[in-house]
């Protein structure tokens, strides 16, 4: 079995295992856990508590197919087997709350900023290389900041955001739901920034500390955070802050993007990397149901032709991300022609295929249970960010040909600039397929992103078919003033007695 080629290799940590224990409230306040007193006094203290951190990231509702729902709601793709509560929240049918998939997710995150508060009020304390200490309080509000962002983006809205919990009054966990989802970007940008000028580059890190948050991650979810927050000055100012710091560039090829070999390269920002030799459940979750016998596949998340209609011809992306029927592969080393009797659609995501490739599994988890691989599946790379600028540049109508040419030329394959497709005074139309076409089926988001450019309700309102041409989902009705946020899970707020508040309309 080959190793995973990072090594944050999170052991179990009896010294601080209680953090794992869940009060009721938020769950975030341990039961047990060490005091003052007999932990937060060394070096190695630390660093076992921020390795802690990363645990939650294994698990299937964090980043598999918990959290992975969310984007099943968009136009380019469908649940790949019946599945009802699955169905019911791509359908924005109320009956999937307090179902298994996605309540868990909302209280690992809170764990996860309950260990970074603990690190940020802690660690300064602690006589330590200054360094390392620098860095583990910059991972902290990484982390802290990351997660809020992804809650608030998911729940919150001008209505109410999500709790932002007293850093230095840990035992205060009963907590109501931020103002609005404002005070929680304005809380977000300041975690940020703050871990932006705490953390080293990525390429000062060794590589046993490949994975670790560092500087130009946090400065692109800073210009991420902006571009949904509609601040499109700074969401363009962090983008470009990527940019110059010359440490990062596209892959000359597109699929190889998702290969093994690349899980580090040049494209890399932040990815699922989980605290196990092996990382996101992802790939394992859109494969083929039964893997054709050879692996547990899960076959969820199934590409629709909506989407692979959206290539133009000659873009190379369309065959890197989507297998269609009678396509070739490599599979566990031998030759395949794609068909499935499985999927919904008659498709397969083929971007993460690629650890499903060499012979014997050796780049897979041998728990066919828990179906991960030591690829990186990316969370945000730098092509999103050359995306993000575009869009940024577009709406303070600026000209955004050459961020936006960057990426299409990259997606022909060309060597040269008169062999692809040029735009001219490209539009937001022309941002929106871009980034549909270079993103799909990543956690970027288009469900997501089809809500802030107000564009849900009538993507959702059409049909979707699969390969053969029939129509594989129906029309649905999406609410835009109900549905552009998901519903709380009802646990948080079963246990909060009712302080926590579920979203108007669900």
């Amino acid at each position: 079995m080959l190793k995973k080629k990072h090594s944050i290799i999170y052991t179990a940590l009896v010294a601080i295992a209680a953090f794992t224990s869940c009060a009721k409230k938020l769950d975030i306040v341990p039961q047990g856990s060490p005091t003052s007193a007999t932990f937060w006094q060394t070096q190695d203290d630390a660093v076992k508590a921020t390795n802690a951190m990363y645990d939650q990231f294994d698990g299937e509702e964090f980043y598999g197919r918990g959290f992975m729902w969310f984007m099943n709601a968009s136009d380019d793709m469908v649940t790949g087997r019946v599945k009802a509560q699955a169905d019911n929240m791509k359908n924005f049918n109320s009956s999937y709350i307090g179902g298994s998939y996605t309540e868990p997710q909302w209280k690992m995150r809170y764990i996860v900023i309950k260990r970074a508060n603990d690190i940020i009020r802690n660690v300064p304390g602690i006589s330590m290389d200054e360094s390392l200490k620098k860095r583990i309080i910059g991972e902290a509000y990484f982390l802290s900041g990351l997660m809020y962002f992804q809650m608030a983006a998911n729940y919150g809205d001008e209505r109410a955001g999500v709790p932002i919990i007293d850093r230095q009054n840990p035992s205060n966990y009963m907590i109501p739901r931020a103002k609005n989802v404002d005070e929680n970007y304005a809380y977000i940008e300041s975690d940020l920034k703050m871990a932006a000028s705490l953390l080293p580059y990525f390429d000062q890190l060794s590589t046993d500390d490949y994975g670790r948050a560092h500087k130009t991650a946090a400065w692109a979810y800073l210009s991420k955070m902006y571009l949904y927050r509609k601040d499109y000055v700074n969401a363009e100012k962090y983008a470009d802050s990527i940019i110059q710091s010359g440490k990062h560039a596209l892959l000359p090829d597109f699929k190889s993007v998702f290969y093994i070999a690349n899980n580090w390269s040049k494209e890399y920002i932040w990815s699922a990397v989980s605290n196990t030799l092996w990382g996101s459940i992802l790939p394992g979750c859109m494969l083929e149901n039964k893997g054709w016998g050879k692996y547990n596949g899960w076959g969820y998340y199934m590409p629709t032709q909506e989407l692979y209609n959206a290539y133009e011809a000659g873009d190379k992306r369309r065959e890197a991300t989507i297998l269609k029927p009678g396509d070739k592969f490599v599979y566990f080393g031998d030759s395949m022609t794609y068909s499935s009797s499985n999927s919904t659609s008659g498709y397969q995501f083929n971007k993460y295929m690629e650890p499903f490739s060499y012979p014997g599994g050796i780049h897979l988890n041998p728990n066919g249970d828990h179906p991960t691989t030591d690829l990186n599946v990316p969370l945000i790379r730098y092509a999103e960010i050359i995306l993000i600028k575009a869009e940024a540049e577009l709406m303070q109508n600026k000209n955004a040909d050459n961020e936006l040419n960057m990426i299409r030329k990259r997606a022909w394959g060309s060597a040269d600039e008169n062999h692809y497709p040029k735009l001219l005074g490209a539009t937001m139309n022309d941002l929106k397929s871009e980034r549909r076409r270079e993103l799909a089926g990543e956690w970027s988001d288009r469900h997501r992103d089809l809500v802030r450019w107000g564009d849900a309700q009538a993507a959702y309102a059409k049909p979707l078919h699969g390969a053969d041409g029939k129509v594989i989902w129906e029309a649905r009705n999406f609410n835009p003033k109900v549905h552009h946020v998901w519903a709380v899970p009802q646990s948080e707020i079963d246990n909060s007695g009712g302080l926590i508040t579920q979203n108007a309309g669900w």
